[in-house]
């Protein structure tokens, strides 16, 4: 089979090959972009494979398209930037392991040599550069096949290529996931999710910084939870998150049970992916950042790693606060803080940020059920104000969480609890342009308190501005300089502080 026309007709793919056939030696595209290819997916990222150096190949490209060339000595590889496509370049090779690491021994090879050390048979086909059959694909195990059937295969025997480098355990999983449309679903082959099973303690070898960005990839997909369920199935998931397996099965007393809270869990995993895609669609999300002292507002175009995350743990505490009550059935009372507390420890484990980006899911997890006791109550003013206090610019994520949490096997109720959210975004939209309390800032400061009433820093300093607080959040002064000093004259007085003549 030839292939040319969409598929190789970047200019690039003729300068690779003018070249290589000057140096003598032949080049092909291997990879991601052959697979992307075939699916009539988007790539940016494009991966040469030579017979010879990769590094001296890439050197006279580069030269020739006018690019900046950065060269990765340890790894042999080499990559320039041609028209916002990335081309990274290395040479054929074969690959041996130790039992103790997955960083290969590494020779030179041959084409065949390296298509063997690929981790699946759908990223292992080439097409030439060749002057002599340029186009033509080069696929010796069928991964065309595989691809129409929609197969995760290895091309050698699968304990071979999960022993010798476990983090293909995960990237089968990973690609699964990736692959799968509305249409069709991927699926691993049988003897691979056999092979997966006997493997898995193999995890061990890997970093976890590793393991967490396959993660990380997974629940930008479409469809994360087929990458969840898959790892559950395979016995990877108590090895990389073995709270989220504490919230499998179910327990009834007294006839009366509880919700799966696995299931529960991936399913709302799946609507925050469905809804966060149509509003990035529809234009219709922002993103906050800070930009000289203010916060400067963009329109979300990408999927938010840290509100998957944050949706995928939202439940994490269900287990520890499980109990019966006769009179009430089952509860889960405190969950939230529970769950709030666990994610720097999940974090940590998994060797993820520590900053802003973990705080945004811990506070996602610590409010996700603040808003469906609005939907469920009468929205007063007060509410909704400590709402936006509290979520901040992270109030249209924390809402989209919460929607997605609305799941029940009775219709009715459903669309009850989504009617009553739309009064709960009409109100916060209300609130917000009235008393502006999303970002809100004490009117108050201490260096103001002190200066009125010429007293050292004291504890009676922070309770005046946390009575100015409550008053404005409860409605009972506006958001402003004049009421809230006055208020907090009054509240002074109390305290037996006079102002300085």
């Amino acid at each position: 089979m030839t292939i040319t026309h969409g598929f190789l007709d970047n200019r690039i793919f003729h300068i690779i090959s003018d070249i290589a056939a000057a140096r003598g030696v032949r080049a092909y595209v291997i990879g991601g972009y052959v697979r992307d290819c075939f699916l009539g997916r988007p790539s940016k990222d494009i991966d040469i494979v030579v017979e010879g150096s990769g590094i001296d190949l890439a050197r006279e490209v580069a030269d020739a398209v006018h690019s900046r060339l950065s060269v990765f000595r340890n790894f042999g590889t080499a990559m320039l930037k041609y028209k916002g496509v990335e081309v990274e370049f290395v040479g054929a090779r074969k690959e041996s392991y130790r039992r103790d690491s997955r960083k290969p021994i590494v020779e030179n090879g041959t084409l065949e040599d390296d298509q063997k050390r690929r981790d699946f048979t759908i990223n292992a086909m080439a097409f030439s550069l060749g002057k002599d059959d340029f186009g033509a694909l080069v696929d010796p195990f069928g991964g065309i096949r595989d691809l129409a059937d929609g197969i995760i295969r290895t091309p050698l025997d699968p304990d071979t290529t999960y022993s010798d480098d476990p983090l293909r355990m995960i990237r089968a999983v990973r690609f699964a996931t990736k692959l799968s449309t509305a249409d069709r679903q991927f699926r691993i082959v049988p003897e691979s999710l056999e092979s997966i099973r006997r493997n898995r303690d193999r995890l061990e070898i890997l970093s976890r910084e590793r393991i967490a960005e396959e993660l990380d990839k997974m629940l930008v997909c479409s469809r994360p939870s087929i990458g969840f369920r898959l790892m559950d199935e395979t016995g990877l998931l108590e090895l990389i998150l073995p709270q989220l397996c504490k919230l499998k099965g179910t327990e009834t007393v007294d006839g009366r049970g509880h919700k799966e809270n696995f299931s529960h869990t991936l399913e709302v995993l799946d609507n925050v992916a469905a809804e966060e895609e149509k509003a990035i669609a529809e234009g219709s999300l922002k993103d906050y950042v800070s930009e000289d002292g203010a916060q400067k507002a963009t329109i979300r175009t990408e999927p938010n790693l840290w509100l998957r995350w944050a949706a995928l743990l939202h439940d994490i505490g269900k287990p520890v606060t499980k109990r019966y009550d006769k009179s009430l059935g089952w509860t889960f009372h405190g969950h939230e803080v529970v769950g709030a507390r666990m994610v720097p420890k999940i974090f940590k484990s998994l060797k993820m940020p520590l900053n802003e980006k973990m705080k945004y899911v811990e506070k996602l997890v610590l409010l996700h059920l603040r808003p469906i006791a609005l939907v469920t109550e009468e929205v007063t003013d007060s509410a909704v104000r400590r709402l936006l206090f509290e979520a901040g610019d992270d109030i249209d994520d924390l809402m989209l969480l919460c929607n997605a949490d609305i799941t029940s096997k009775n219709p009715r109720k459903v669309e009850r609890l989504k009617q009553n959210f739309i009064a709960v975004r009409k109100k916060l939209a209300e609130v917000e342009a009235k008393d502006a309390v999303r970002n809100f800032k004490n009117p108050i400061s201490g260096e103001y308190v002190m200066e009125l009433f010429g007293i050292p820093p004291c504890r009676q300093i922070g309770e005046l501005k946390e009575y100015v607080k409550n008053a404005i959040l409860d409605g009972v002064i506006g958001n402003n300089f004049e009421e809230a000093d006055r208020f907090m004259r009054e509240k002074a007085a109390g305290m037996g502080l006079t102002p300085r003549q």
